[in-house]
């Protein structure tokens, strides 16, 4: 089993898991694998590293009192940063997907019953166009977009 680092051309990292590198290799050329954020397939993979101690490590010489003292501070780990977002998303995703009611292309409408309490309330998701989500704003109805990869529309992992 390979696991590869993988990142979509809107910064999403993730992991990739496949049989073999000609597996990845297969899939990505045939437009198989795509970023569980968005969806997208214009994926590459990200060189890997070994892990380095480096914790014996010291302030490089010449560096001044505020440099060695910002080197002692904790270090911002944007990469690590990003993965918790992505981390964030992908469970409020999965609280979305738990808790609400999928009405598909009748969300407008089956909203409007709601609000207008000709239908039990209850949370729903579905698809809208910008037309019929003005419409609702129009009519005082509060909606969340939540643009959703196709893969996620499946069982998430």
């Amino acid at each position: 089993m390979k696991v590869f680092d993988l990142r979509c051309a809107h910064e999403h990292t993730f992991e990739g898991w496949f049989g073999s590198e000609d597996d990845y290799l297969s899939q990505q050329s045939r437009g198989l694998v795509s970023c569980p954020v968005c969806g997208d397939t214009a994926v590459v993979r990200m060189p890997s590293a070994p892990r380095l101690n480096l914790s014996g490590a010291t302030a490089a010489p010449g560096t001044t009192s505020n440099t060695a003292a910002r080197a002692d501070a904790p270090p911002v780990d944007v990469a690590q940063a990003q993965r918790q977002l992505q981390t964030l998303w992908m469970k409020a995703v999965r609280h979305v997907m738990a808790n609400t009611e999928d009405v598909g292309a009748q969300f407008a409408e089956e909203a409007r019953k709601i609000h207008y309490q000709e239908a039990p309330e209850r949370n729903i998701r579905g698809t809208a166009s910008p037309d019929e989500a003005q419409a609702l704003a129009d009519e005082g109805i509060d909606i969340l977009s939540l643009p959703l990869p196709e893969g996620a529309k499946e069982t998430l992992q």
